[in-house]
């Protein structure tokens, strides 16, 4: 299909954790999609999708401003919500970023926008549900049809429920928990998500409607974990305590998983109300069986041991103290900063960018990782995102991914330079940067710009721990020779068809 007869496709949320998923598959139904992005140094396609993807950078909780948006577009998938960035006012700006939405299109010949919702119960709702039945409502009413899909949990490998779940039952044999536990729930696969919001595309039986859309399972949340534990052959027992204090739930949720205090709050709230589909009449209507919950359990799990997982609940969260926009750090500062300049000559560049590629997450940083817990505990102890977070894929980066206490900034292979920015609590912004330069030198610097007194307080304080550190890492970076070199792995995930890596 040539260009000029693709079907343009606007797509927000591009950087989420349901849109990263949904980006390839579009690309594989020959659709040209134009990907909204905040922050351009966040997302990074690299060519690998030709001429089908363009990227727009554009932040829908500012003002709109015109002629931004191609006005060819024919649909819009509208995967915007902001529960992972705030607890008190996330709500309005999921309002206002669907305002902004909504006016945006008004310049464009859109013909379908599809919104993907959560249920919405009977009765009282969490905040959470409120916000996106508002959204809901704001989205009603353009010059388009819209089709609301409706969902509770999803349930893939990353996805925040099935960490939080995974975490869970994986660390303690016996589970506590909240009286809200008995409450159902109607748990979807991440892959069956995908297929609807792609199947419903364009069907004019799916024009103006709202849809339910979930599993075959009808579960409370403890059988959620007990079946968990089954399909992982754990024995495990849930315990119902009728009387805990479900505001410390959240705290003991973010010491336990890697979810995020801000995340765990809201997910919490939500789990208060039941989630249930009222139909099927969309899973007749486009063919679609859904997966049953422990199929849902195997397939994230081998997605996860096949070392494919697309995208991460992490993907889209940013440290609380921190901007959203990436960009603003992306020119690493050289005033007013302490940095640790490490160097030494490197006989076989590939090999060494591909020891760097693979920094952190289980294969941690190639010297004293027991140093780097105790860093990233320490960290969590302060409300920081600590080390718990791991990265997606343990052979190669993407721009914008979570990397333990770090964000992938820029990430070059041609260029051989990896550059990282720390989401960790501290008094100041941290940078750590790997490069190669043409003398086949490497170059590893780590950059601290404090803030105040205690900035640079910590910076002497931590001083005699990277001195030993940062040498030890550069030396290992040199010299560790892997079993498995992960270009043998990118190019086996080259043969992986699309569709088969949104589990």
């Amino acid at each position: 299909m040539e260009k000029a007869d693709r079907k343009k496709i606007l797509l927000t949320g591009a950087t989420g954790y349901v849109g990263k998923r949904l980006l390839p598959v579009l690309i594989d139904e020959g659709y040209h999609v134009i990907c909204c992005i905040r922050d351009k140094t966040r997302f990074s396609v690299d060519g690998k999708y030709g001429n089908q993807v363009e990227i727009l950078e554009i932040d829908f909780l500012k003002p709109p401003k015109p002629s931004i948006i191609p006005q060819d577009i024919d649909a819009a998938f509208y995967l915007i919500h902001s529960m992972t960035y705030q607890t008190k006012s996330f709500d309005v700006m999921e309002a206002k970023a669907a305002s902004n939405f909504k006016q945006y299109l008004k310049e464009t010949s859109v013909k379908h926008v599809v919104y993907l919702s959560g249920i919405i119960p009977e009765g009282k709702m969490s905040r959470h549900l409120r916000s996106r039945q508002n959204v809901g409502e704001i989205l009603t009413g353009g010059d388009y049809a819209l089709t609301i899909l409706q969902c509770g949990i999803i349930v893939g490998s990353g996805s925040a429920s099935f960490e939080m779940i995974r975490d869970i039952c994986e660390k303690l044999p016996i589970i506590p928990g909240p009286f809200f536990l008995k409450t159902k729930t109607q748990p979807i696969s991440i892959r069956n998500v995908i297929n609807y919001l792609v199947k419903s595309l364009f069907v004019k039986e799916c024009y103006d409607r709202t849809f339910d859309i979930g599993g075959p399972d009808v579960m409370k949340y403890a059988d959620m974990l007990k079946q968990y534990a089954e399909v992982r052959n754990l024995k495990r027992r849930v315990i119902i305590i009728p009387f805990i204090n479900t505001t410390l739930i959240p705290f003991y949720l973010f010491f336990l998983t890697s979810v995020s205090f801000r995340l765990s709050t809201n997910l919490i709230e939500s789990m208060r109300y039941e989630t249930i589909c009222r139909d099927n009449e969309l899973e007749i209507l486009l063919g679609i069986k859904p997966f049953p919950y422990k199929v849902m359990i195997r397939r994230a799990f081998s997605r996860i041991q096949q070392n494919m997982v697309l995208s991460s609940w992490r993907d889209s969260m940013m440290n609380s103290t921190r901007e959203a926009n990436l960009s603003k750090y992306i020119e690493v500062p050289e005033f007013g900063c302490y940095k640790d300049i490490k160097v030494l000559p490197v006989d076989d560049p590939d090999r060494v960018m591909n020891n760097i590629w693979a920094l952190g997450g289980e294969q941690g940083y190639y010297y004293a990782n027991w140093l780097w817990r105790i860093r990233g505990g320490m960290d969590r102890m302060v409300g920081g995102v600590g080390l718990s977070r791991g990265r997606n894929n343990k052979d190669y980066l993407a721009r914008g991914e979570a990397l333990d206490f770090w964000r992938v900034i820029y990430d070059s292979k041609k260029e051989r330079r990896l550059l990282l920015f720390g989401e960790l609590k501290v008094p100041g912004e941290a940078w750590l940067e790997f490069r190669i330069d043409r003398d086949n030198i490497l170059h590893q610097v780590a950059t601290f710009r404090p803030h105040g007194i205690w900035g640079r307080l910590y910076w002497l304080f931590t001083s005699p721990f990277h001195y030993f550190i940062f040498n030890g890492m550069i030396r290992n970076l040199v010299k560790f020779k892997p079993e498995l070199n992960a270009k043998v792995i990118e190019s086996q995930h080259d043969q992986i068809n699309l569709n088969e890596k949104i589990s």
